[in-house]
Formats: C-alpha cells, structure tokens, sequence
C-alpha cells in the first residue's frame, strides 16, 4: 500500500491541543560500585540530572518536535518541579495553558539510573482538587475553537476526571479527540474520535483472547460499542492495528532496535493527533505514528521524535 508522505508544511499549519496528566521526569544518572553497609542495596555516586516533560507535556513536545502547534492544558503544583516544567514548555515552543493548584504537588517521577539501567523509580503525586479541575474545564471551553484537534492523555492522576464532558464539547463543534485510555472502563470514552490502547490495556478492558480472529472480533465490537470511529491497537513488537467500521490494517513494527518503550505511546498519539489535524487520513496517520514510535523506543527515558528522524525512518 502507498502512504502519502508527510510534509513539514503540513504538520506546521497543524493546531492540537493536549489535556490530561502531566508530569515532571527527573533522571539522576551514577556510578555503582559498592553496596551499602546499612543494608544490601547498591549506592550509586549521581554525577548528572535530567529533566524532562513527561505526561501530557510529553505528547505536546512529539507534536512539537514534528513541527506542531501544541498547547498544553493541566494542573500543577506552586513548586519547583512547575517551574522546570514551564520553562521546558517554553523551550519546546509549546503554549503554556497550566493551572496552578496550591492544595497539590507537580507530579514528579524520579528515577536513579547507573550506566543507563533504573535502580528504582520514585513517584510524588497527588490527585488535583476539585477548584482547579473547574479551572482546567472552563480554560478547555475558551481554547477548543481554537485547534485542529484535541487530544487527551490518561494517566489517571485525575485531571480528566469528568472526560466525557471534555469528549462531547469537542464533538459538539466537530473536532476529532483522540485518548490515550487508562484503566479497565473504557465506557468513559464512548463518542471519542480514535482510543490508542496498547495491549495491556485493550486486555484489561475486554479481557483476554484466543487468537486474532477473536482480537479482532472484541475489538470491533468495543469500537462499535463505544461509537469510535477508529481503534489503534499498539502491539509492541507486533506493530499496530487499525480497527475501523469494516477494515482492520495491520502494520509491523518499524523498530530497528529497542531500548526504552516508555513515553513511546505519548508519541504515538501525538503523530496520530497532528496528522489527523493536518488532513491525513487514518492509514497514512498509523504508517506515520509507527515510524515515529520506532524513532523514539531506540532513545533513553521519555523522548520525541523530531520531523528530520520521522524522515530519515520512513526512508529507511
């Protein structure tokens, strides 16, 4: 099958705006050489940190990097991790709509890495309260008629807590919306343009299955269910399938080499987002999400892939 290829014209004229959880990744990288005397765990010796949009700022940073239009709609903290937050916002070129919350932290992921390998991942978080999800939900009204699309990245650390409510005042003024689903009721995404699960999360919506023909049976009848006009299964290193009314695509992996899966769905729905709102269609949007995807899962931590890679991997 030909892919129309993408235009960095194109995706430039391309507006998405991103809601959902987002969150501050923090890498401190060291040395192990020794193990505690206090107790039997490795010490490592931190000689550098990294900071890194993660979340829902990460899917806004793909967009970026693939020379979108991004904004950014969620709730932080009044702390420091906001601020390193915003000012990688900034850096990326992505338009800063966070809402400041006093009653919460920013969401921080910090991970301890020796030669490249996670020692241990610690989390802070909290869920937003109820004045700032308000705050979000009335911004949401006011930017929506400004974008190609909306995408909503679930986490579940709380800010899409009322989801269908941002879902139907989209469709209302015909913007498509994408979601990144999390957790087992998918019935709160019912009228959503396009769900992108992967394979956990389709299982732990549907339960398991037999072989493909029952996948595709359960996908199918989910979509319709739900009354999506599409369904992206991310199958690792199965690749990915497109489930739509009569039409299943498969696509495999374009991965040359995997290092670090984690953030590589934040890629994926950002690609699917930015072609949609740039006027590709479903098939050619999968061919340029898997290639982006492949960029990305060969990188460290949570990464992008800019518009010179997704080129350079489509050629390939």
């Amino acid at each position: 099958m030909k892919y129309r290829k993408p235009k960095l014209a194109d995706f430039q004229k391309a507006k998405v705006l991103v809601v959902g959880d987002v969150m501050l990744d923090r890498y401190w990288f060291g040395d192990v050489n020794r193990i505690s005397p206090e107790a039997p765990v490795p010490i490592a010796k931190i000689d550098k940190i990294e900071h890194r949009a993660g979340g829902a700022a990460n899917v806004a940073r793909n967009i970026a990097a693939l020379g979108g239009q991004a904004a950014l709609l969620s709730v932080v903290g009044n702390d420091k991790a906001a601020n390193t937050l915003t000012q990688l916002l900034q850096n990326d070129g992505i338009a800063n709509h966070l809402q400041y919350s006093a009653s919460m932290p920013t969401t921080l992921k910090l991970r301890v890495l020796s030669r490249n390998q996670q020692l241990i991942r610690l989390d802070f978080e909290e869920r937003p309260d109820s004045g700032s999800l308000n705050q979000v939900y009335h911004e949401y009204g006011q930017l929506m008629g400004q974008y190609d699309a909306v995408i909503l990245s679930d986490y579940g650390k709380g800010v899409l807590h009322d989801v269908s409510v941002l879902i139907a005042a989209a469709r209302a003024i015909g913007k498509p919306v994408l979601i990144d689903p999390k957790g087992a009721d998918f019935t709160r995404y019912e009228d959503a343009t396009l769900l992108t699960p992967n394979r956990a999360e389709l299982h732990e919506a549907i339960g398991g299955w037999s072989n493909e023909q029952n996948l595709t049976e359960k996908a199918q009848r989910l979509r319709e269910d739900l009354g999506l006009d599409a369904l992206l299964l991310t199958r690792s290193e199965e690749g990915m399938s497109l489930y739509r009314e009569n039409k299943i695509e498969h696509q495999a992996t374009r991965a040359q080499e995997v290092y670090d899966v984690s953030g590589a769905g934040d890629t994926v729905i950002a690609a699917m987002g930015m072609c949609l709102a740039a006027g590709y269609d479903f098939a050619d949007a999968m061919h340029i999400a898997n290639s982006a995807a492949g960029v990305v899962v060969a990188k460290l931590g949570t990464a992008v892939c800019s518009f010179d890679e997704l080129t350079h991997a489509l050629k390939d």
